[in-house]
Order: C-alpha cells, then structure tokens, then sequence
C-alpha cells in the first residue's frame, strides 16, 4: 500500500507540468541567475560609467615651451585611463570642453554616470577627486584602484625618463623639444649663471685682476647653482616618490540619515506589489471555477466592465499596499516621503496600474488557479532577480542590466531611485513613467483578447 501511494503521486508529477517546473526548471533557472550574477557581475568587474575631467584652473604651464611635470603625468593617466577595459567613458572634457567639475557633478547626480574622475594639476604635483554616487558600493573601489594605478604607472615612467634626461629640471618643469620623427621630447635645462656686477666692483677696488675675480665668483656661484640643482633634484624626486592622491568624495547621499532604506524600500514593495496584483487576478479563475462569471455574464455586465472593475481594484489596493510600505519606511527608519511626495504618487501610481494588468494578464492565460500560484511564482521571481528587487543591478554584468529592462521591476525601481535618492524632478521621470503606462495599457489590452474564450464557452 505504501508503494501505491508513492506510485499514485508520481502519476500525478507527471501530468502536472507545473509542479515539473516549480521541483526542476525553477532552482536551476535562479541558480543560473545569480551565478551570472556575482560570478560576472562582481567578479568580472563590470564596467562602471565614469566622466573623464582635467580640471586645469590650476594648472601651472611655464614659460618657453616647458611642461610641468604633474601635465606630462595627468596625460599618461588619460591615456590609461581611457584604454581600461574596467571603465566606460560616457563624458570626456577633451571632447566636451564645456566638461568641468560642475558638469560632472550634475552627470553623477543625474545617473549619466555613475563617477566623475576629475584630475587637478597643482604645480608638480597630480591630484585626483572622484565625484561618486553612494548608491554604487562597488564603483568607488573598482574606479580608486584603476586611477591609482594609473597615477602610479605614470609616476613611474617619469622617474625612469628622469633618469636617462639626468633628472628633472628645478622648479617642476620640462623643456618640451621636438624629436626627429616630429613627437615631443624632453631634455635637460641647461643654466648659465651671470657674473655678479658686486664681485667685479670689488675685485677692482682691492687691485686684483679681473681674470682672477671673475674665476672666483664663477666658482662660488657654480657651488651655489650646484646646491640650489640638487636641492631641487631631491624635492623632485620626493615628490615622485610620494603616493598619489585619490580623494573619494560622496556627492549623493551624505546628507541622508539612511541612505539606502529607499533602495530596498522600492525594491521589496514592487516584488510583492506583483505577487497581490497575481493573487488578486486569482479570483477570476475562481469565479470561473464555481460559475459565478457565467452568472454574472448572464447580467447587464460585459466583460469589458469585469476586467475594468477589477483592473480599478487591484490598482487602487497596489497604491495602498506601496504607501503602507513607504509610510513605515518614514516613520521607522527616517525615509523623507513628504519631501518627495509628487515623485512618489506618480510612480506609484503607474507601478500599481502595471502590476494589475500583469495580475489580469497572467489569470487570463491560465486554466486553473493552482497553474496561476505556479506561474505567479516563477514569473515575479524571475523578475524581481533580474529587475534589481533582490539583488542591486549595479553588481551585475552589462547584459544582466540589459536583460533586466525587460521586466517593468527594473524601470519602477530606476523611477523610485530618481525620486528619492537623486531627488530630481517629476519631469526626470518621462521614461519611466511612459515604459510602466505602455506596460499596464498592453498587457491589459493582452488580458480582454485571451477572455474571449469564456464568453464564447
């Protein structure tokens, strides 16, 4: 009897195509995922979205064709820079001159790029300031790394063309020299020091031959030019030796008591707000189940007032659900709601109408409500991994990002972001909110097609 029993379920496995996938396809699915996820993702460092800017207000460029030596280095640090394969330049102040700290600020803040790399020359010395989105945990420290290493490359191969030039010239600069080939070159200054008019009228004064006086100055003057050389030799070469500065600076989120209680805020009330929207579709099939659709069919009510009724309902009870989240997310853990009020009833409000044709479209499509629970399961599951609900898209890989635009979690998540981490205002939010509004009008217009089959049966 034992036997029978084991026997009668396994009979029934394998009629049930749901619970096929739920027991097979579904563990390896998001076992894929988030392995792709932080095997590529964060492993492979993925490329973080910086703006490339040489700030030269304080530049010093001397005179007569001589090049500082914090310029000759800051363009080795371009150069790498620009062929990193960890990085990908959205902005460059070579191409834009318009580029300064200003704009790359406003890009950061934006999300056109995730860091500014800004680049300073003072006298000899290269500084770099990174204007950084707080949000991204893992940008800043990739970026750091990469610019460090470049200021340290670049340092490098100063003190090695130092060298084979006999060192570096006092005061910072290079005389910059055209070679054959018609590149730029560096040399060696020569000095000559001019006989001090003081020494020639006292060597005339106490009778002694100028021929004398003037080896004398020479030779007192060639021990102090010497001093003076090294003295600025050694001041160079420290300078050199000395490590590059990078300074990390947060332009986003230092004045937030919590700043990434809104991240998770959006992405936990979009993962749940499709689970009710689905659970709500449900009851369709219930009625359809214990024939109260044909008794309410059989009325004046058309089913395009059935799917519009419930449409209405599951996207009023989304707005409510969301709030609830966000008004605790405020009173608990200190996220400014009322500061960023009309951000958020617009996004909420085409996040909930999405969610409910999402809920109606999937019922639709099924027969029963244990196919709905099933595929319910599956589907917002997969979204919400792939749309950032739970993990942070910035950790993932190029075409992760890409694959997640697909789901509608990534684009409310992109507008809650915009609303209360960037704060920007509602007209930032044209994409998003023009994405969720085409989402909940297609899939709606999807749901009334694939009902046709109940009236006619």
């Amino acid at each position: 009897m034992v036997w029978k029993v084991i026997e009668i379920h396994l009979r029934r496995l394998r009629h049930n195509r749901i619970e096929w996938l739920l027991t097979f396809v579904v563990p390896i699915a998001f076992f894929s995922i988030f392995a792709l996820i932080f095997s590529r993702g964060v492993g492979g460092t993925p490329r973080v979205k910086v703006a490339l800017i040489r700030d030269v207000s304080g530049a010093v460029e001397a005179d007569s064709g001589f090049t500082s030596l914090a310029s000759l280095q800051c363009d080795e640090v371009i150069l790498t820079l620009r062929e990193s394969e960890g990085l990908r330049l959205v902005q460059d102040s070579d191409e834009n001159p318009a580029l300064d700290r200003a704009a790359g600020e406003d890009l950061v803040r934006r999300g056109s790029a995730t860091i500014a790399i800004v680049l300073s020359e003072d006298g000899e010395e290269l500084s770099a300031e990174l204007l950084n989105d707080a949000s991204d945990q893992v940008a800043s420290q990739v970026v750091s790394a990469l610019v460090m290493r470049a200021m340290l490359m670049a340092k490098t191969e100063q003190m090695q063309a130092n060298a084979a030039q006999g060192g570096p010239r006092p005061g910072g600069a290079m005389p910059v020299t055209s070679n054959e080939d018609g590149t730029a070159g560096v040399k060696q200054a020569r000095f000559e020091q001019p006989l001090p008019s003081e020494a020639i009228r006292t060597a005339a004064s106490d009778s002694v031959p100028i021929e004398a006086a003037t080896s004398e100055a020479a030779a007192s003057e060639s021990v102090s030019g010497e001093d003076v050389a090294a003295t600025a030799d050694r001041s160079s070469a420290e300078s050199l030796m000395a490590p590059p500065e990078v300074k990390v600076v947060n332009v986003m989120g230092e004045n937030k008591t919590n700043p990434v209680i809104s991240v998770y805020a959006a992405g936990i009330a979009v993962m749940f707000l499709l689970f009710g929207a689905t659970s709500g579709g449900g009851v369709l099939l219930e009625e359809r189940e214990n024939q109260t659709l044909e008794r309410l069919l059989s009325t004046q009510m058309t089913m395009d007032h059935l799917l519009l009724g419930k449409w209405f309902y599951l996207t009023l009870l989304g707005c409510v659900q969301v709030t609830v989240m966000f008004v605790w997310a405020q009173l608990v853990f200190g996220l400014d709601l009322l500061g960023n009020l009309d951000g958020f009833v617009m996004m909420t409000l085409v996040t909930s109408a999405a969610a409910a044709s999402f809920g109606l479209f999937l019922a639709t499509l099924c027969k029963t409500r244990g196919q709905l629970n099933g595929l319910s399961v599956v589907a917002v599951l997969t979204m919400s991994a792939l749309g950032g609900s739970m993990v942070p898209r910035y950790v993932m890989s190029e075409g992760l990002r890409e694959a997640g635009l697909w789901t509608f979690n990534a684009w409310a998540l992109d507008g809650y972001d915009k609303v209360f981490w960037r704060e920007l205002p509602p007209s930032a939010l044209q994409p998003q909110l023009t994405v969720l509004m085409a989402t909940a009008f297609g899939l709606l217009v999807l749901a009334r097609l694939l009902a046709i089959r109940w009236e006619t049966s």
